[in-house]
């Protein structure tokens, strides 16, 4: 069909000032449809070309042991193990099939379970240890700190017990979390662990989605989980693989659902551990050159071009939905994905995303993905972390976008973090609040956020310690009494309440943060003397009756209780009822309830007056409830009644809307 008679992608329908880019977006359809032609040639479905965790690897079979591994480059490739006594045998010699992949048939009774192993490879000029780029199990040792691959073939295979929550989430509340820093004590926690003490925190909460970081294996902890180095290996830290089954096992019978933190934006640089030079050349699963190193990261760049890198990509996709039942997936570092220079300059203008300067394989790969996770798993949540603010990443598809069910709103803890640290709370402009909240695409679905990892990592500053500062240390007590505490608690309850109704379809937060936990978060590492001090969650603050941390966690469960029972995130449109910068006041209306903040520090209404739908309301939550860590200034039993007023269907409502505080409404009649 020509361009000139193609119907216009839907995605430039719906924004018109992408009409001059339309020719871009179908070029990216087309590839997207070529590449899917190309992987299906044999008449199957997509999702069956992302099989090759099920051929490569070492695989258990009725009378033996068959390993397969990709190395173009290789000329000799050995299994090397404890049952060789790690030496170099022709028994355990590979055979080149196909050309560029390797095979070798083992015995049964020669590998067993938890039997360590990796693979010899010489190439012309060359040779090294590797571990398999599709090993299923890599261990650490605690001495000799080397890692190995790991026989993982127990007698008995995990039974799974527990369905997966049906259908799509409506609306996710998500608890992101880190399995090794859940526990309190100063040492990595475990997978038992988290699914035996944090669940139920998590359950009692009020979140109904769990995304789990760190989860693929990556040689350096310190690094979050960002520097993955075995694609297809969940972390031995933390326990077994199937102790990792039984923990989303036991999220799926709680009713959560659990995503992963998914990083295929790049790879750790471990030649021995990882897939850099894995066959000797730089350019088996990376970009060769300058291109194939992120220098801001110290890691290597996939090269999305190449069928046999997406391949793998694809299956190690699949692998995770179906090997592990996760439930969809956060992709991590997006914005380094689609752009030639990582995306390391300000977006200011359309032209920004459509210059030349996006890698079109990397578009193409996170179409493909996309379509193949929904295949798979229907009910997958797929979640794009972007800052760059690509038109059409959250869109559908067939709309013309890439098919990512939601995208990360990462401006706004960047917002929330420069008014606090650069704004006295008398220079806060509620107008641009309002705007900063509530600005994003309609035709995408938005997390909303205010803090995550991200701005509570080592260098940087949670919300509460931002606006607490050393007073978190000395006066959290419940009988202590001063201006800074008071000031923190009031403004982080406030900063959350107006986030997440104003989010546009999910609300996310971090582990820990809902409570205000204290400081910041520090893996061991050299340059804190390997302490574990800042790697952990103290949930005893919250327990403690004594502390003023259990308010803060009581608020957000009663935030989180009523933001459900209302469905207020399905309602997309948020009405703007009233703003006034100089009296630090901001009223909106969504899904039939009205949401008054009043951030001035020092000045209190008691007869504050806007325009809302003529009837009566009830307050269902206020953040100033003593329970909550307030002050009690509000009457909660009070029922609201409007004003007439001339304008057909509005009514003047007034109401007591003391210093640093927000309540919510609802319409009675």
């Amino acid at each position: 069909m020509d361009n000139t008679t193609r119907p216009m992608p839907a995605i430039v329908i719906q924004d018109p000032l992408l009409e001059p880019y339309a020719h871009h977006i179908q070029r990216r359809l087309d590839q997207v449809n070529f590449r899917i032609r190309e992987f299906t040639t044999d008449g199957k479905a997509f999702k069956d070309m992302a099989l090759g965790h099920l051929y490569y690897g070492l695989h258990k079979e009725p009378e033996r042991w068959v390993f397969r591994e990709w190395a173009p480059n290789a000329t000799e490739i050995y299994l090397i193990g404890e049952f060789s006594d790690w030496g170099i045998l022709d028994t355990f010699k590979f055979r080149r099939i196909n050309g560029v992949n390797w095979e070798l048939e083992v015995p049964l009774g020669i590998l067993r379970h938890k039997d360590l192993y990796r693979i010899f490879i010489r190439w012309p000029g060359g040779e090294g240890h590797r571990i398999p780029a599709w090993a299923t199990r890599v261990v650490q040792d605690p001495a000799t700190l080397i890692f190995n691959a790991q026989v993982w073939s127990p007698d008995v295979p995990y039974v799974w017990k527990n369905t997966r929550p049906g259908g799509k989430a409506a609306a996710p509340f998500i608890y992101e979390a880190h399995v090794g820093m859940a526990g309190e004590e100063l040492r990595m926690a475990t997978y038992d662990e988290f699914r035996k003490n944090v669940f139920p925190r998590i359950a009692k909460a009020g979140y109904n989605t769990i995304q789990l970081m760190a989860i693929m294996e990556h040689p350096y902890y310190a690094s979050f989980g960002y520097q993955v180095s075995s694609f297809f290996a969940p972390s031995s830290r933390f326990g077994t693989p199937d102790e990792l089954k039984q923990l989303i096992d036991e999220a799926h019978k709680y009713g959560f659902r659990v995503i992963m933190d998914l990083v295929h934006s790049h790879a750790v640089k471990n030649e021995m551990e990882g897939l850099a030079r894995f066959d000797g050349t730089h350019w088996q699963f990376f970009h060769d050159g300058a291109r194939g190193t992120h220098a801001h990261w110290d890691s290597k760049c996939f090269n999305y071009g190449k069928p046999e890198v997406v391949h793998f990509l694809l299956s190690n996709c699949r692998y995770w939905l179906e090997e592990f039942r996760f439930d969809g997936f956060r992709f991590d570092g997006v914005t380094s994905m689609l752009y030639l220079d990582h995306g390391l300059r300000n977006f200011t203008h359309y032209d920004f995303y459509f210059d030349g300067n996006q890698d079109e394989d990397a578009l193409t790969y996170l179409c493909l993905a996309n379509r193949l996770i929904h295949e798979v798993h229907p009910g997958a949540i797929t979640i794009a972390e972007d800052v760059s603010g690509m038109p059409g990443l959250a869109s559908p598809l067939d709309q013309g976008g890439y098919g990512f069910d939601y995208r990360l709103a990462m401006g706004t803890p960047d917002y929330w973090i420069r008014i606090i640290k650069d704004k006295r709370d008398e220079e806060w402009d509620m107008g641009e609040m309002f705007y900063e909240l509530t600005n994003r695409r309609k035709d995408e679905k938005v997390v909303g956020y205010a803090e995550s990892h991200d701005q509570a990592i080592v260098g940087d500053q949670t919300i509460i310690f931002r606006l607490m500062e050393r007073a978190m240390y000395t006066d959290m007590h419940g009988s202590s009494d001063t201006l800074a505490v008071e000031r923190g608690i009031a403004l982080h309850k406030m900063i959350r309440l107006i986030t997440a109704a104003t989010s546009g379809n999910g609300y996310l937060n971090f582990m820990g943060n809902e409570f205000g936990h204290p400081e910041w978060i520090d893996f061991p590492r050299e340059g804190n003397g390997w302490s574990f001090s800042h790697a952990r969650r103290q949930w005893s603050l919250a327990d403690d009756a004594d502390l003023k941390y259990r308010p803060l966690g009581l608020f957000d469960k009663h935030m989180l209780d009523f933001l459900k029972r209302e469905e207020v995130l399905l309602h997309p449109h948020i009405e703007e009822l009233w703003i006034h910068n100089e009296d630090k006041t901001l009223v909106f209306g969504r899904a039939g309830l009205i949401f008054a903040f009043n951030f001035n520090p020092d000045r209190s209404f008691p007869d504050y007056g806007f325009l809302v739908e003529h009837g009566k309301y009830s307050i269902i939550l206020d953040s100033d409830q003593k329970k909550f860590g307030g002050q009690g200034r509000i009457d909660n039993s009070l029922v609201y009644a409007s004003f007439a007023t001339s304008e057909p269907h509005k009514g003047l409502l007034k109401i007591y809307l003391p210093a640093r505080t927000a309540m919510v409404m609802k319409w009675l009649a």
